[in-house]
Formats: C-alpha cells, sequence, structure tokens
C-alpha cells in the first residue's frame, strides 16, 4: 500500500519534505516542500530546470519533475521536522531515461521479469577533514598502521556513533564501525538488501554523514583519493542474487567456493564488462589516483588494478568471501549510489544470459606476485581510457540504455576535456627550461 506523505507528515510531526533526486554526476538535487503542499507534489511532482544539474538538457527542455517515492521517505534523525524522499523523474508524462534512478529501476525490473531480485550492501569509506578540506581532522592520528585504531576512532566517537544511532533507529541494521587504514578513515556497515533500497540509503547515508560532520565543525568526504601516500575511499560492494521463491541463486555448498554456477555467470558477466564498469564505478579524474596508486604508508592500496577474482583474499577485484555471494572491489567513493547498482545488474544479468565465465581464479597476493600473471587484462589507467572502453562495450551501453549511455558520455567527455585543459603545478616546475 502506498504511503500517503500528507498522513506521514501529520503522524510524525514533518514540517517539510526534501524531494531529492541525483544526477549523472552523483550530485544530489532537492526542493524542500512544506508538508502543506505535498500532496500535489506527490500526485505531480515538484518542477527541476534539468540543464542546470549534470543532465543532458537544455534550457529550452520543459520543466522536469521529480515525482517523490514514498516508499523511500526517510525522516532526518538530526532534524526530525524535515522529511527526506528519493524522487524519479519525469518531462512530458515520459520517464527521463538519463536519469539513474529511472536507469535502475528498469534494471531491477528486467532483473525480475526473469525471476531474479539482485541484493547488495556497500562499504561506504570516507574521511573526516577540516573544513577547507586541506587535512585530516585529527592532528593526533599519525599512526603508521591506523586501521582500527581505537584510540583515533573514539577521538571521533561523538560523530561515527552519532550516525551509528540514526542508522539504528532508521532500522537499518548497521553492525560495525571502524577506522579505516588510512589517517583520518571511517567505514560504516549496516545490512545488504534489496538493490534499490540500498541505493537510496547509500545516497541518504552519504547526506547524513557530511550533515552530521558539519554539525560538529567537520567536513566528511568520499573523494577516492583525497591525500597522496593514504589509502584512498572505497566503496566495495557485496552481491547476491535470490530467486522468485527466496532462495538464493548464488548459493551452491557443493560448487568452488559455494559460488553456484549461476553466480559464476553472472561473475564472469562483472570480469567480462570490467573495464567499461570503471567508467560507472570509478567516474573521476581522481577515481584513477586510488586505482593505479604506489604503495600506501600502510603498505598496500586496498585497490585492484587488475581484471582478476580470487577466494578470501583483498588484493583482487573480486573475492568471494564466503557461500553465496561476493564482493566487488572496484567501486569508490565518488561512485554514484544508482549507477553502482544499475551496472552491476546490467553487467550481471549479460553474464547470466550469455552463462559467461568468469575465467582462471588466482589465489595468489597480487601486490607481491601481480607481476607474474599473464593475460589478465590491466583497468583503466585513466578516466579518458576508461569512457573508451565503456564506449567501445555496445553491449554494456545497451544494457544500461542509449539515452543515458549517450547522456553520461557526452557530459563525462566534457569534464575530462576540462580537466585536460587545466596547467597545474607539476608542468610548470617540470617542463618550463625544456
Amino acid at each position: 500500500m502506498t504511503t500517503d506523505l500528507s498522513t506521514y507528515a501529520k503522524k510524525n510531526n514533518v514540517k517539510y519534505f526534501m524531494i531529492s533526486y541525483t544526477d549523472l554526476f552523483g550530485g544530489q538535487r532537492a526542493k524542500l516542500v512544506p508538508a502543506q503542499a505535498i500532496a500535489d507534489m506527490q500526485r505531480d511532482g515538484a518542477g527541476f530546470a534539468g540543464f542546470a544539474t549534470w543532465l543532458d538538457l537544455t534550457p529550452a527542455h520543459p520543466d522536469m519533475l521529480a515525482v517523490p517515492d514514498p516508499a523511500s521517505v526517510i525522516q532526518l534523525p538530526w532534524k526530525p521536522e524535515v522529511a527526506w524522499v528519493a524522487a524519479d523523474c519525469l518531462m512530458d508524462g515520459a520517464e527521463v531515461a538519463q536519469a539513474p534512478r529511472n536507469t535502475l529501476r528498469r534494471l531491477i525490473g528486467e532483473a525480475s521479469a526473469e525471476g531474479y531480485q539482485v541484493k547488495t550492501g556497500v562499504e561506504a569509506e570516507f574521511f573526516l577533514v577540516l573544513p577547507d578540506g586541506s587535512a585530516i581532522s585529527d592532528p593526533a592520528d599519525t599512526a603508521a598502521k591506523p586501521c582500527y585504531d581505537q584510540q583515533a576512532v573514539m577521538r571521533r566517537y561523538d560523530v561515527i556513533a552519532e550516525i551509528c544511532d540514526y542508522m539504528l533507529d532508521l532500522g537499518w541494521g548497521p553492525y560495525q564501525n571502524d577506522h579505516e587504514d588510512a589517517n583520518g578513515q571511517f567505514e560504516m556497515n549496516w545490512a545488504f538488501d534489496e538493490a534499490l533500497v540500498t541505493a537510496d540509503r547509500h545516497s541518504f547515508f552519504k547526506f547524513m554523514v557530511r550533515s552530521v560532520a558539519e554539525k560538529h565543525g567537520l567536513r566528511a568526504t568520499f573523494m577516492p583519493k583525497p591525500f597522496p601516500g593514504l589509502t584512498g575511499n572505497g566503496c566495495h560492494a557485496h552481491i547476491s542474487v535470490w530467486n522468485s521463491d527466496g532462495g538464493n541463486a548464488f548459493a551452491d555448498d557443493d560448487k568452488e567456493l559455494g559460488l553456484s554456477d549461476k553466480g559464476r555467470n553472472f561473475l564472469g558477466g562483472i570480469m567480462k564488462h570490467a573495464s567499461a564498469l570503471a567508467a560507472i564505478t570509478n567516474p573521476t579524474v581522481n577515481s584513477y589516483k586510488r586505482i593505479n596508486a604506489p604503495r600506501t604508508i600502510s603498505g598496500a592500496t586496498w585497490s585492484p588494478n587488475t581484471i582478476t577474482w580470487t577466494g578470501n583474499n583483498r588484493t583482487h577485484m573480486v573475492r568471494v568471501p564466503g557461500p553465496g555471494r561476493f564482493e566487488l572491489r572496484l567501486p569508490d567513493g565518488a561512485v554514484n549510489p544508482y549507477l553502482l547498482q544499475s551496472v552491476i545488474i546490467a553487467a550481471g544479468l549479460d553474464g547470466l544470459r550469455s552463462q559467461a565465465d568468469p575465467g582462471r581464479r588466482y589465489d595468489i597476493d597480487m601486490y607481491a606476485m601481480g607481476h607474474t600473471v599473464k593475460g589478465a587484462p590491466k583497468l583503466p589507467l585513466n578516466l579518458l581510457d576508461a569512457l573508451r572502453e565503456f564506449d567501445r562495450d555496445k553491449s554494456l551501453k545497451s544494457a544500461m540504455g542509449e539515452a543515458f549511455s549517450a547522456a553520461y558520455l557526452k557530459l563525462k567527455r566534457k569534464e575530462w576535456d576540462s580537466y585536460a585543459q587545466h596547467f597545474t603545478q607539476w608542468e610548470r616546475d617540470n617542463t618550463l627550461d625544456i
């Protein structure tokens, strides 16, 4: 039964709704709507000028209407008079095909039509930094091996506990919080769920973390590689597929690593499209400073640069930590929450349909012995290479939707051109006298 947002507002003393959508670059866009007007907005949507955000639209396009999905509504725990609700974008009565949440909903529908439900969990790492972003916020956080540092996590207890308390109140099932492998870096984990639920929660999580950090006079960043020499922000995704009867389609105790034939095929799709996937899972110029980073202060980058898979081994792009699921370690903190889920489903469904083979499993330490692996493709070296790989991958582009793919490639190429035209101090220091 669809939630009536007017009734929700009265029941929960909500004064305002944030009707929110996410654009192609992961920007969260919203209008603050008084509860007295929410009935009309729930029916017709809130109007936006799509050109004003990162969508491939022009000023001549008509209003884009963001129609709230009441199933996604979340009352802000730190400001209960406001409720956030994810929205789907429409124009002239039709869905905006390039809009990320619409893309995900379409792919979920395709999976459902074939009898599958994709469930995922994400590990969204972030740094707590000074307001100007120049350094980490805790000057005492200097350990060479800072991962799981209990003193460091307790120095940021007020921020981390507040966020975790909110997730507990929201019923997300958070189960652990830790200081991560870089100084100033943290990770907070909550229960896996159906792909759209995870995407909405991932989107809200980023908003919540930033808001709570600001409340404490800090800044939270999910930037893939904010500091040279420190481990970057990953956003690992744990993936499983469930049958319409509720059984885990990936689980088979009689198979290698407890991963069923369907699980291997889905993984095969991920491996097949990995180079193109990077354009979505690693969407910024900075992303490739994490993937292709030299050894960090802690001793490891914890990010892949080669397209390989393994068992319970964190040095590969994909690991199978236990029966019935696998972990994709490619995505980083800049990934669009909706496009992450979309591209996983698109690649995985292609793998299921084509019965794709994931290829040879490697159990070596890739950081120490990766040079001994012959024939495994390398991940793209930069955003331009990733965009070219995505453009060449006709089947993945088609699965993601031609309208989405064309818009994404157009805007991301403009972003690359902007970066390429930017002159750096390195150029002046190293080529001024050539």
